[in-house]
């Protein structure tokens, strides 16, 4: 080393000149040997850029100010460029600089227009404004100080679930005000008699009635078990609600000066709560996605961003500390392992590679029959509940009847339960990276949480479009089974909902509980000790949150009211998963960054809001196919009639032809 700095002068000449008289300043002292190895950080060298780009622009431009030393000037350069459009308070410097900085802003305005002073005065008045008023809607946040006490005592790792699980209350909020206003205020003003409107009905002259009808069976002797099916199921009194499709059977309201066109503002409300959905996850992912960007450093850097600023200094409980610095710890070794990967891949030989990515096919076969067994699965639980769900409730026991309702609820959430547990085995055997391991499992488990909700709707479709004996020929799909079959898919929406808010229910106090009270009382057994307390998996979490938005946005088409349930019901699981993180669980020792939490939540959630736009698109496009079809047959009939009518006119016609002919010929041989 002392060869090489002694026999290249211009190299250690070159980066003197490059460095600022204060960091001259620093190398002066007894610390030089650690300021030239910080100086040879990437992040440092980037700063440098940065200020010698300031600095050259400032002599270019021609500034006003004229500081004494480098540092004033690229301060001064890359700040005074922003007073007008920003707040001096908004930057990271002493009293005295800003105090000088606010002296030099005051000296400007006096060589300014009064047009222009009065402009500056109003912008700056309104952005102060702006603040005061942000800062009042952040103390109106919904559970602001409950998630500022998890941020302080887990990290802002598990902050941003219970932040994300916030998101998803006033998203769908949101979705159900829209449908609200839309849909149902309208037909609340004019049922209730508030306003001076009416409704229309628009008889439809060229469709068979049995095709818009939807005839439903009167319930009779309600015992206590059938109210109890029927608000688990949606089925009796519920179906007869508005929280169902088939309720709406309203063309239009009638007001003062226009009609209101109820169907076009059902579809409008379903295009106009997808679109806020997407615009609204895409505008809090480009954040994130900024992050990342910025994140995707090379790896010597990203080992000098964990150790020296690694640290969550939100956190104030000394055991989430020594979680911590566990976690640092898993994240250096975790960095270590890929290093360790990354170096045997590039010594493995053409035969290991071709072992390798074998087995890794192999494995993946393995993944898709797993998949493939879990959908078909849920084909023949939902044929099976389509089945034998149309027998009467007193044929048939409570236990029976419900487990016939929830059967395919039953297999997708086993489903759910059971492929994580073989992705993570799986994935072991496979040789990737720790980073790429999480992911890949992370991507199989939300792939087989969402396409399961596709695959019973398409069962579904199936069941609705199969027909025997030409029944399907009036009106495009099983009338006889399915009078309104948007009700049924809106009615599987809603058990799903429904069951899977019980599921987090009866985990919570059935499970997590008494494991902690095991943990907790029988510390002597090593099975129980083995066992440990519940893990809070932020992953996990998530992935059962989104599912339920997903099935939301799929259901809200077919039961309208269903966002409001979705509302109630994350509220609820708000309050159960803090209970069960603070008495219950213990955070993952893998835990997660604020920034690429978010991201990552906001990625999958796009993934369920794509996969949920297909089925609905096809449901919709179904809407249309059914009416064409209806349609078609009804003009079809029509035409029929109408040859009809045509035969027996022309019968009518050669009848009184041959009439006419008789009685002229009778008139002929009378004799005169």
């Amino acid at each position: 080393m002392s060869e090489g700095s002694a026999g290249d002068p211009g190299r250690g000449s070159s980066r003197q000149r490059a460095t600022h008289p204060e960091n001259m300043s620093l190398g002066s002292s007894c610390f030089s040997p650690s300021v030239n190895f910080l100086q040879e950080l990437p992040s440092y060298r980037s700063v440098a850029r940065r200020r010698t780009n300031i600095v050259s622009r400032d002599k270019q431009s021609g500034t006003l100010l004229k500081p004494t030393d480098s540092y004033s000037s690229q301060l001064d350069g890359g700040i005074t460029e922003n007073l007008d459009s920003q707040s001096i308070r908004k930057y990271a410097l002493n009293i005295s600089e800003k105090r000088r900085l606010r002296d030099i802003q005051e000296t400007q305005m006096k060589y300014l227009s009064e047009w222009d002073q009065w402009k500056r005065y109003s912008s700056k008045s309104w952005k102060r404004f702006l603040e005061k008023a942000r800062e009042m809607t952040t103390h109106l946040e919904l559970w602001r100080k409950d998630i500022r006490s998890i941020e302080g005592k887990f990290g802002t790792g598990i902050q941003s679930y219970f932040s994300f699980l916030r998101f998803l209350v006033v998203l769908n909020l949101v979705i159900f005000l829209i449908i609200f206003m839309l849909v149902l205020l309208p037909i609340l003003l004019t049922k209730y008699k508030i306003t001076n409107s009416t409704f229309v009905f628009v008889p439809f002259k060229d469709m068979d009635i049995e095709c818009t009808v939807y005839p439903i069976s009167s319930p009779g002797l309600i015992y206590f078990y059938s109210f109890i099916i029927d608000l688990l199921s949606g089925t009796g009194f519920l179906e007869k609600t508005s929280l169902f499709y088939g309720h709406y059977t309203i063309d239009g309201v009638k007001f003062q000066n226009f009609t209101y066109d109820l169907p076009l503002a059902y579809l409008i409300s379903t295009i106009a709560y997808l679109a806020l959905s997407l615009l609204w996850i895409v505008k809090r992912s480009v954040e994130g996605f900024k992050i990342n960007l910025i994140r995707s450093e090379e790896h010597f850097q990203s080992y000098c961003n964990k150790i020296f600023a690694g640290w969550d200094f939100c956190i104030t409980n000394r055991s989430m500390a020594e979680l911590k610095h566990s976690s640092l710890r898993y994240e250096l070794r975790a960095d270590l392992e890929e290093e360790r990967i990354r170096q045997k891949i590039a010594e493995r030989t053409s035969e290991e590679t071709i072992r390798i990515y074998s087995l890794r096919l192999f494995l993946n076969c393995i993944v898709l029959a797993v998949l493939a067994a879990c959908f078909y699965a849920i084909y023949l639980a939902t044929t099976f509940s389509q089945e034998h769900m149309k027998k009467e409730i007193n044929k048939m026991v409570f236990g029976e009847n419900l487990l016939i309702l929830y059967l395919p609820s039953i297999v997708i959430t086993l489903a759910n339960f059971i492929t994580p547990i073989i992705f993570a085995k799986i994935i072991h055997y496979e040789d990737y990276s720790p980073g790429f391991e999480i992911r890949l499992t992370i991507l199989r488990c939300v792939f087989m949480r969402l396409a399961t909700i596709c695959v019973l709707v398409f069962t579904l479709g199936s069941k609705i479009t199969s027909c025997g004996d030409n029944t399907c020929e009036l009106c495009g799909y099983n009338q006889k089974l399915y009078p309104c079959w948007e009700t049924q898919v809106g009615q599987e929406m809603y058990k799903l909902m429904i069951f899977d808010f019980i599921i987090i229910l009866a985990v919570t106090l059935f499970v997590d509980f008494p494991r902690k009270l095991l943990v907790t009382y029988c510390a002597s057994s090593k099975l129980i000790q083995c066992w440990g307390q519940q893990e809070f998996a932020i992953p996990d979490n998530v992935l059962g949150i989104v599912y339920g938005q997903t099935i939301c946005w799929i259901g809200a088409f077919f039961s309208p009211l269903l966002p409001a349930i979705a509302t109630l019901k994350f509220i609820i699981t708000f309050y159960v998963k803090e209970l069960s993180l603070l008495y219950t669980c213990r955070p993952s020792p893998k835990q997660f960054r604020a920034s690429n939490s978010n991201f990552f939540f906001l990625l999958v959630l796009l993934i369920g809001l794509c996969l949920a736009i297909i089925p609905l698109t096809i449901s919709m496009s179904r809407l249309v196919m059914f009416y064409f079809i209806a349609l078609a047959g009804a003009h079809k009939r029509v035409v029929v009639q109408l040859r009809e009518q045509l035969s027996l006119e022309s019968r009518d016609k050669r009848y009184l032809i041959q009439k006419l002919t008789e009685a002229q010929r009778d008139v002929r041989s009378q004799p005169a």
